[in-house]
Protein backbone atom coordinates (compact mmCIF):
# COMPACT_ATOMS: atom_id res chain seq x y z
CA UNK A 1 0.00 0.00 0.00
CA UNK A 2 2.97 2.31 0.61
CA UNK A 3 3.82 2.35 -3.11
CA UNK A 4 0.34 3.71 -3.80
CA UNK A 5 0.86 6.77 -1.61
CA UNK A 6 3.98 7.72 -3.55
CA UNK A 7 2.20 8.36 -6.82
CA UNK A 8 -1.47 9.00 -5.99
CA UNK A 9 -0.76 12.72 -5.75
CA UNK A 10 0.54 12.95 -9.29
CA UNK A 11 -2.25 10.74 -10.63
CA UNK A 12 -4.90 12.91 -9.01
CA UNK A 13 -3.26 16.06 -10.35
CA UNK A 14 -3.47 14.60 -13.85
CA UNK A 15 -7.10 13.73 -13.20
CA UNK A 16 -7.87 17.29 -12.19
CA UNK A 17 -6.32 18.59 -15.39
CA UNK A 18 -8.29 16.02 -17.39
CA UNK A 19 -11.45 17.08 -15.59
CA UNK A 20 -11.01 20.76 -16.31
CA UNK A 21 -10.21 19.87 -19.92
CA UNK A 22 -13.40 17.80 -20.14
CA UNK A 23 -15.44 20.55 -18.55
CA UNK A 24 -14.11 23.25 -20.90
CA UNK A 25 -15.57 21.79 -24.09
CA UNK A 26 -17.06 24.59 -26.19
CA UNK A 27 -20.04 24.13 -28.46
CA UNK A 28 -20.90 26.82 -31.00
CA UNK A 29 -24.44 28.05 -30.71
CA UNK A 30 -26.57 28.08 -33.85
CA UNK A 31 -30.20 27.60 -34.70
CA UNK A 32 -30.28 24.20 -32.95
CA UNK A 33 -32.83 24.17 -30.09
CA UNK A 34 -31.31 24.74 -26.64
CA UNK A 35 -32.21 21.30 -25.34
CA UNK A 36 -30.22 19.66 -28.16
CA UNK A 37 -27.20 21.83 -27.41
CA UNK A 38 -27.39 20.86 -23.74
CA UNK A 39 -27.73 17.18 -24.55
CA UNK A 40 -24.86 17.31 -27.00
CA UNK A 41 -22.66 19.11 -24.49
CA UNK A 42 -23.54 16.61 -21.76
CA UNK A 43 -22.72 13.66 -24.02
CA UNK A 44 -19.40 15.21 -25.00
CA UNK A 45 -18.51 15.88 -21.38
CA UNK A 46 -19.35 12.31 -20.34
CA UNK A 47 -17.33 10.86 -23.20
CA UNK A 48 -14.35 13.04 -22.46
CA UNK A 49 -14.55 12.29 -18.74
CA UNK A 50 -14.67 8.55 -19.46
CA UNK A 51 -11.63 8.83 -21.69
CA UNK A 52 -9.77 10.97 -19.14
CA UNK A 53 -10.43 8.57 -16.28
CA UNK A 54 -9.45 5.57 -18.39
CA UNK A 55 -6.13 7.21 -19.32
CA UNK A 56 -5.50 8.07 -15.68
CA UNK A 57 -6.25 4.50 -14.62
CA UNK A 58 -3.83 3.12 -17.21
CA UNK A 59 -1.12 5.48 -16.01
CA UNK A 60 -1.66 4.55 -12.34
CA UNK A 61 -1.73 0.79 -12.99
CA UNK A 62 1.33 1.03 -15.21
CA UNK A 63 3.22 2.89 -12.47
CA UNK A 64 2.16 0.30 -9.88
CA UNK A 65 3.40 -2.69 -11.88
CA UNK A 66 6.55 -0.95 -13.08
CA UNK A 67 7.52 -0.57 -9.43
CA UNK A 68 6.63 -4.20 -8.69
CA UNK A 69 8.88 -5.34 -11.56
CA UNK A 70 11.68 -2.99 -10.53
CA UNK A 71 11.56 -4.24 -6.93
CA UNK A 72 11.79 -7.86 -8.07
CA UNK A 73 8.28 -8.88 -7.01
CA UNK A 74 7.18 -10.14 -10.43
CA UNK A 75 8.46 -11.01 -13.90
CA UNK A 76 5.23 -10.39 -15.73
CA UNK A 77 1.53 -9.92 -15.10
CA UNK A 78 -1.76 -9.76 -16.93
CA UNK A 79 -4.33 -7.35 -15.54
CA UNK A 80 -8.07 -7.09 -16.17
CA UNK A 81 -10.39 -4.45 -14.74
CA UNK A 82 -14.08 -4.15 -15.60
CA UNK A 83 -16.68 -1.69 -14.38
CA UNK A 84 -20.33 -2.18 -15.30
CA UNK A 85 -20.32 -3.55 -18.85
CA UNK A 86 -17.07 -1.77 -19.81
CA UNK A 87 -13.63 -3.38 -19.96
CA UNK A 88 -11.42 -0.64 -18.56
CA UNK A 89 -8.19 -2.59 -18.83
CA UNK A 90 -6.97 -5.85 -20.35
CA UNK A 91 -3.23 -5.66 -20.69
CA UNK A 92 0.13 -7.08 -19.67
CA UNK A 93 3.22 -5.78 -17.88
CA UNK A 94 6.82 -6.95 -17.69
CA UNK A 95 8.02 -9.93 -19.71
CA UNK A 96 6.44 -13.18 -20.88
CA UNK A 97 9.80 -14.88 -20.47
CA UNK A 98 12.66 -13.44 -18.41
CA UNK A 99 15.16 -14.58 -21.06
CA UNK A 100 13.31 -12.81 -23.86
CA UNK A 101 12.03 -9.29 -24.47
CA UNK A 102 8.46 -10.12 -25.49
CA UNK A 103 5.92 -8.22 -23.40
CA UNK A 104 2.65 -9.81 -22.29
CA UNK A 105 -0.57 -8.28 -23.55
CA UNK A 106 -4.29 -8.80 -23.23
CA UNK A 107 -4.11 -12.06 -25.21
CA UNK A 108 -1.21 -13.64 -23.28
CA UNK A 109 -2.32 -16.89 -21.62
CA UNK A 110 -1.55 -17.82 -18.01
CA UNK A 111 -2.44 -20.92 -16.03
CA UNK A 112 -5.23 -20.07 -13.56
CA UNK A 113 -4.84 -22.75 -10.88
CA UNK A 114 -7.66 -22.58 -8.34
CA UNK A 115 -9.34 -19.66 -10.07
CA UNK A 116 -10.75 -22.60 -12.06
CA UNK A 117 -12.94 -23.47 -9.06
CA UNK A 118 -14.96 -20.31 -9.63
CA UNK A 119 -15.75 -21.42 -13.19
CA UNK A 120 -16.87 -24.80 -11.86
CA UNK A 121 -19.16 -23.30 -9.23
CA UNK A 122 -20.87 -21.12 -11.82
CA UNK A 123 -21.12 -24.01 -14.28
CA UNK A 124 -22.79 -26.09 -11.56
CA UNK A 125 -25.31 -23.29 -11.03
CA UNK A 126 -25.94 -23.22 -14.79
CA UNK A 127 -26.57 -26.98 -14.90
CA UNK A 128 -28.92 -26.70 -11.92
CA UNK A 129 -30.75 -23.98 -13.86
CA UNK A 130 -31.05 -26.42 -16.78
CA UNK A 131 -32.32 -29.21 -14.52
CA UNK A 132 -29.32 -31.55 -14.97
CA UNK A 133 -29.03 -32.05 -11.20
CA UNK A 134 -29.70 -30.31 -7.89
CA UNK A 135 -27.19 -29.01 -5.38
CA UNK A 136 -28.71 -31.26 -2.71
CA UNK A 137 -28.40 -34.43 -4.78
CA UNK A 138 -26.29 -37.18 -3.24
CA UNK A 139 -22.83 -37.56 -4.71
CA UNK A 140 -23.18 -41.37 -4.59
CA UNK A 141 -26.24 -41.19 -6.88
CA UNK A 142 -23.91 -40.12 -9.68
CA UNK A 143 -20.73 -41.90 -8.54
CA UNK A 144 -21.75 -45.30 -7.14
CA UNK A 145 -18.06 -46.20 -6.65
CA UNK A 146 -17.76 -43.37 -4.09
CA UNK A 147 -17.68 -44.46 -0.42
CA UNK A 148 -16.64 -42.20 2.42
CA UNK A 149 -16.96 -43.51 5.95
CA UNK A 150 -19.96 -45.75 6.56
CA UNK A 151 -22.98 -45.96 4.28
CA UNK A 152 -24.89 -43.37 6.32
CA UNK A 153 -22.06 -40.83 6.04
CA UNK A 154 -21.64 -41.58 2.32
CA UNK A 155 -25.33 -40.87 1.73
CA UNK A 156 -25.00 -37.47 3.42
CA UNK A 157 -22.33 -36.11 1.03
CA UNK A 158 -24.14 -33.78 -1.38
CA UNK A 159 -22.99 -31.98 -4.50
CA UNK A 160 -23.16 -28.75 -2.48
CA UNK A 161 -20.63 -30.22 -0.01
CA UNK A 162 -17.95 -31.00 -2.58
CA UNK A 163 -18.34 -27.52 -4.14
CA UNK A 164 -17.99 -25.81 -0.75
CA UNK A 165 -15.22 -27.97 0.80
CA UNK A 166 -17.60 -29.26 3.47
CA UNK A 167 -17.64 -33.00 2.71
CA UNK A 168 -15.77 -33.80 5.94
CA UNK A 169 -12.51 -34.87 4.27
CA UNK A 170 -9.14 -33.97 5.83
CA UNK A 171 -7.31 -30.97 4.35
CA UNK A 172 -6.11 -31.60 0.77
CA UNK A 173 -7.07 -35.29 0.73
CA UNK A 174 -5.51 -36.99 -2.31
CA UNK A 175 -4.13 -33.81 -3.81
CA UNK A 176 -1.02 -35.97 -4.30
CA UNK A 177 -3.01 -38.26 -6.61
CA UNK A 178 -4.33 -35.29 -8.58
CA UNK A 179 -0.79 -34.01 -9.04
CA UNK A 180 0.29 -37.53 -10.09
CA UNK A 181 -2.25 -37.27 -12.94
CA UNK A 182 -4.48 -40.09 -11.67
CA UNK A 183 -7.93 -39.93 -13.26
CA UNK A 184 -10.74 -38.49 -11.16
CA UNK A 185 -12.78 -41.64 -11.80
CA UNK A 186 -10.10 -43.69 -10.03
CA UNK A 187 -9.55 -41.13 -7.28
CA UNK A 188 -13.27 -41.30 -6.46
CA UNK A 189 -12.79 -44.92 -5.40
CA UNK A 190 -10.01 -44.06 -2.93
CA UNK A 191 -12.11 -42.10 -0.44
CA UNK A 192 -13.17 -45.37 1.20
CA UNK A 193 -9.70 -45.33 2.77
CA UNK A 194 -10.21 -41.89 4.36
CA UNK A 195 -11.63 -41.33 7.84
CA UNK A 196 -14.06 -38.38 7.97
CA UNK A 197 -13.12 -35.50 10.26
CA UNK A 198 -16.69 -34.23 10.52
CA UNK A 199 -20.21 -34.84 9.37
CA UNK A 200 -20.82 -33.44 5.85
CA UNK A 201 -21.81 -29.77 5.90
CA UNK A 202 -20.36 -29.02 9.34
CA UNK A 203 -16.71 -28.16 8.73
CA UNK A 204 -14.71 -26.37 6.02
CA UNK A 205 -11.60 -28.20 4.83
CA UNK A 206 -10.05 -27.10 1.52
CA UNK A 207 -9.82 -29.76 -1.20
CA UNK A 208 -8.72 -30.33 -4.77
CA UNK A 209 -9.57 -33.99 -5.35
CA UNK A 210 -12.97 -33.94 -3.65
CA UNK A 211 -13.88 -30.65 -5.33
CA UNK A 212 -12.90 -32.07 -8.75
CA UNK A 213 -15.33 -34.96 -8.35
CA UNK A 214 -17.89 -32.35 -9.45
CA UNK A 215 -16.66 -32.80 -13.02
CA UNK A 216 -17.47 -36.51 -12.80
CA UNK A 217 -20.99 -35.64 -11.60
CA UNK A 218 -21.42 -33.29 -14.55
CA UNK A 219 -20.25 -35.99 -16.96
CA UNK A 220 -22.73 -38.50 -15.57
CA UNK A 221 -25.58 -35.97 -15.49
CA UNK A 222 -25.10 -34.57 -19.00
CA UNK A 223 -23.02 -37.08 -20.94
CA UNK A 224 -20.47 -34.33 -21.68
CA UNK A 225 -17.09 -33.68 -20.05
CA UNK A 226 -16.43 -30.44 -18.21
CA UNK A 227 -14.25 -29.05 -21.04
CA UNK A 228 -17.15 -29.32 -23.47
CA UNK A 229 -19.67 -27.95 -20.97
CA UNK A 230 -17.53 -24.89 -20.23
CA UNK A 231 -16.92 -24.23 -23.92
CA UNK A 232 -20.58 -24.60 -24.88
CA UNK A 233 -22.13 -22.75 -21.92
CA UNK A 234 -19.62 -19.95 -21.37
CA UNK A 235 -16.42 -19.67 -23.35
CA UNK A 236 -17.89 -19.67 -26.85
CA UNK A 237 -20.94 -17.48 -26.09
CA UNK A 238 -18.75 -14.97 -24.24
CA UNK A 239 -16.03 -14.91 -26.90
CA UNK A 240 -13.31 -16.19 -24.54
CA UNK A 241 -11.07 -17.28 -27.42
CA UNK A 242 -7.72 -17.90 -25.68
CA UNK A 243 -8.91 -20.57 -23.24
CA UNK A 244 -7.16 -23.95 -23.00
CA UNK A 245 -7.87 -26.88 -20.68
CA UNK A 246 -5.18 -29.41 -21.58
CA UNK A 247 -1.40 -29.43 -21.52
CA UNK A 248 -0.90 -29.96 -25.24
CA UNK A 249 -3.08 -27.00 -26.25
CA UNK A 250 -1.40 -24.70 -23.74
CA UNK A 251 2.10 -25.80 -24.79
CA UNK A 252 1.35 -25.11 -28.47
CA UNK A 253 0.32 -21.51 -27.87
CA UNK A 254 2.90 -18.91 -28.85
CA UNK A 255 1.61 -16.09 -26.65
CA UNK A 256 1.94 -17.58 -23.16
CA UNK A 257 3.60 -16.38 -19.98
CA UNK A 258 6.24 -18.87 -18.87
CA UNK A 259 6.41 -19.77 -15.16
CA UNK A 260 9.36 -18.46 -13.14
CA UNK A 261 11.13 -18.92 -9.81
CA UNK A 262 13.65 -16.69 -8.05
CA UNK A 263 17.34 -17.36 -8.66
CA UNK A 264 19.57 -14.98 -6.75
CA UNK A 265 18.71 -11.49 -7.91
CA UNK A 266 17.26 -12.79 -11.16
CA UNK A 267 14.78 -15.36 -12.34
CA UNK A 268 14.81 -18.95 -13.57
CA UNK A 269 12.38 -19.95 -16.32
CA UNK A 270 10.57 -23.15 -15.31
CA UNK A 271 9.34 -25.92 -17.61
CA UNK A 272 5.64 -26.20 -18.33
CA UNK A 273 3.95 -29.00 -16.42
CA UNK A 274 0.80 -30.95 -17.17
CA UNK A 275 -0.52 -31.30 -13.63
CA UNK A 276 -4.18 -30.53 -12.82
CA UNK A 277 -5.48 -30.98 -16.35
CA UNK A 278 -6.99 -34.23 -15.04
CA UNK A 279 -8.86 -32.05 -12.52
CA UNK A 280 -10.00 -29.15 -14.69
CA UNK A 281 -12.75 -28.35 -12.17
CA UNK A 282 -10.19 -27.65 -9.46
CA UNK A 283 -7.25 -26.12 -11.34
CA UNK A 284 -7.00 -26.95 -15.03
CA UNK A 285 -8.12 -23.82 -16.91
CA UNK A 286 -5.78 -21.41 -18.73
CA UNK A 287 -6.86 -17.93 -19.81
CA UNK A 288 -5.72 -14.48 -20.92
CA UNK A 289 -6.49 -11.08 -19.33
CA UNK A 290 -9.04 -10.44 -22.10
CA UNK A 291 -10.74 -13.77 -21.34
CA UNK A 292 -10.88 -12.90 -17.65
CA UNK A 293 -12.30 -9.45 -18.38
CA UNK A 294 -15.14 -11.01 -20.38
CA UNK A 295 -15.67 -13.58 -17.62
CA UNK A 296 -15.92 -10.92 -14.90
CA UNK A 297 -18.30 -8.80 -16.97
CA UNK A 298 -20.51 -11.89 -17.26
CA UNK A 299 -20.27 -12.65 -13.52
CA UNK A 300 -21.46 -9.12 -12.74
CA UNK A 301 -24.64 -9.85 -14.69
CA UNK A 302 -24.02 -8.11 -18.00
CA UNK A 303 -24.67 -11.13 -20.24
CA UNK A 304 -28.18 -12.21 -19.16
CA UNK A 305 -28.68 -14.10 -22.43
CA UNK A 306 -25.95 -16.51 -21.29
CA UNK A 307 -27.28 -16.91 -17.74
CA UNK A 308 -29.77 -14.99 -15.65
CA UNK A 309 -28.40 -12.84 -12.83
CA UNK A 310 -30.70 -14.55 -10.31
CA UNK A 311 -29.39 -18.03 -11.12
CA UNK A 312 -25.83 -16.79 -11.48
CA UNK A 313 -25.90 -15.42 -7.95
CA UNK A 314 -26.63 -18.88 -6.48
CA UNK A 315 -22.94 -19.71 -6.94
CA UNK A 316 -22.09 -16.81 -4.60
CA UNK A 317 -24.49 -17.57 -1.74
CA UNK A 318 -22.37 -18.14 1.39
CA UNK A 319 -22.54 -21.82 2.35
CA UNK A 320 -20.26 -22.02 5.38
CA UNK A 321 -18.42 -19.50 7.56
CA UNK A 322 -14.63 -19.60 7.43
CA UNK A 323 -13.07 -19.71 10.87
CA UNK A 324 -9.52 -19.38 9.60
CA UNK A 325 -6.58 -17.57 11.18
CA UNK A 326 -3.91 -15.36 9.67
CA UNK A 327 -5.05 -15.56 6.06
CA UNK A 328 -3.79 -12.72 3.88
CA UNK A 329 -7.29 -11.52 2.98
CA UNK A 330 -8.13 -11.21 6.67
CA UNK A 331 -5.53 -8.44 6.80
CA UNK A 332 -7.25 -6.40 4.10
CA UNK A 333 -8.48 -3.12 5.55
CA UNK A 334 -12.05 -3.36 6.81
CA UNK A 335 -12.28 -7.16 6.76
CA UNK A 336 -15.18 -8.36 8.94
CA UNK A 337 -15.76 -11.99 8.05
CA UNK A 338 -15.38 -14.57 5.29
CA UNK A 339 -17.39 -17.54 4.10
CA UNK A 340 -17.21 -20.02 1.24
CA UNK A 341 -19.81 -20.47 -1.47
CA UNK A 342 -19.39 -22.72 -4.53
CA UNK A 343 -15.82 -22.17 -5.70
CA UNK A 344 -15.71 -18.65 -4.25
CA UNK A 345 -14.68 -16.98 -1.00
CA UNK A 346 -17.17 -14.35 0.06
CA UNK A 347 -15.76 -11.51 2.17
CA UNK A 348 -17.68 -8.88 4.09
CA UNK A 349 -15.80 -5.61 4.45
CA UNK A 350 -16.74 -2.49 6.42
CA UNK A 351 -15.66 1.08 5.74
CA UNK A 352 -14.35 2.44 9.04
CA UNK A 353 -15.45 5.98 8.21
CA UNK A 354 -18.92 5.44 6.73
CA UNK A 355 -19.66 2.12 8.50
CA UNK A 356 -20.96 0.86 5.14
CA UNK A 357 -20.49 -2.82 4.34
CA UNK A 358 -19.26 -4.16 1.00
CA UNK A 359 -19.17 -7.71 -0.38
CA UNK A 360 -16.22 -9.19 -2.27
CA UNK A 361 -16.37 -12.41 -4.31
CA UNK A 362 -12.78 -13.59 -4.30
CA UNK A 363 -10.41 -16.46 -4.97
CA UNK A 364 -6.70 -17.00 -5.31
CA UNK A 365 -4.97 -19.54 -7.51
CA UNK A 366 -1.56 -21.15 -7.73
CA UNK A 367 -0.20 -23.87 -10.02
CA UNK A 368 3.23 -24.54 -11.56
CA UNK A 369 4.51 -21.27 -9.97
CA UNK A 370 1.77 -19.13 -11.53
CA UNK A 371 0.01 -17.00 -8.87
CA UNK A 372 -3.33 -15.30 -9.49
CA UNK A 373 -6.06 -13.27 -7.81
CA UNK A 374 -9.63 -12.47 -8.84
CA UNK A 375 -12.07 -10.25 -6.93
CA UNK A 376 -15.50 -8.89 -7.80
CA UNK A 377 -17.27 -6.09 -5.96
CA UNK A 378 -20.95 -6.57 -6.87
CA UNK A 379 -22.24 -3.43 -5.15
CA UNK A 380 -19.75 -1.36 -7.15
CA UNK A 381 -20.21 -3.39 -10.36
CA UNK A 382 -16.44 -3.83 -10.44
CA UNK A 383 -14.10 -6.72 -11.21
CA UNK A 384 -10.32 -7.02 -10.83
CA UNK A 385 -8.13 -9.92 -11.94
CA UNK A 386 -4.33 -10.19 -11.80
CA UNK A 387 -2.44 -13.11 -13.35
CA UNK A 388 1.25 -13.47 -12.45
CA UNK A 389 3.92 -15.78 -13.82
CA UNK A 390 5.66 -16.34 -10.47
CA UNK A 391 4.79 -16.79 -6.83
CA UNK A 392 4.87 -13.31 -5.38
CA UNK A 393 4.16 -11.55 -2.11
CA UNK A 394 2.31 -9.01 -4.24
CA UNK A 395 -0.61 -11.48 -4.37
CA UNK A 396 -1.42 -10.69 -0.73
CA UNK A 397 -2.18 -7.03 -1.38
CA UNK A 398 -2.76 -6.57 -5.11
CA UNK A 399 -6.57 -6.71 -4.82
CA UNK A 400 -6.93 -3.94 -2.21
CA UNK A 401 -4.13 -1.96 -3.89
CA UNK A 402 -5.86 -1.92 -7.28
CA UNK A 403 -9.25 -1.39 -5.65
CA UNK A 404 -7.86 1.77 -4.05
CA UNK A 405 -6.52 3.01 -7.38
CA UNK A 406 -9.93 2.47 -9.00
CA UNK A 407 -11.60 4.34 -6.14
CA UNK A 408 -9.29 7.28 -6.61
CA UNK A 409 -9.80 7.36 -10.36
CA UNK A 410 -13.43 6.34 -10.89
CA UNK A 411 -15.37 6.99 -7.74
CA UNK A 412 -14.62 10.68 -7.31
CA UNK A 413 -17.04 13.02 -9.02
CA UNK A 414 -15.75 15.82 -11.27
CA UNK A 415 -16.76 18.27 -8.56
CA UNK A 416 -14.77 16.36 -5.95
CA UNK A 417 -11.76 16.18 -8.23
CA UNK A 418 -11.95 19.90 -8.93
CA UNK A 419 -12.06 20.69 -5.21
CA UNK A 420 -8.77 18.89 -4.39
Amino acid sequence: MQRLKLFFGSILLILILFTFSAASTNVERDETPKVDIQNSLAIQKRAKMYSSRKRALELAINTYFEEAIKSGDIVGAGVSIVKADSILMSDGFGQRNFLEKAKPNGETVFRLGSLSKGFTGVLAAKLVEEGAFKFNDKLSDYLPQFHFGDSLNTSKVKISNILSHTSGTPYHSYTNLVEANVSMEKIAEQFKEVTPISEPGKQYSYQNAMFALSQEVMLKATGKDINTLLMDRFFMPLGMSNISMDHESFSRKENIAKPHAKRGKGWRVLPLKGNYYNAVAAGGIDASPTDMAKWMRFLLGHNPSVMSKRNLDTAFNPFIDLNENNKYYQRWEGHVKSSYAFGWRIHTMKNKITDKEETIWHHGGSVNSYRNEIALFPESDLGICVLMSNNSRLARTVVPDLREIVKQVYELTPEALASL
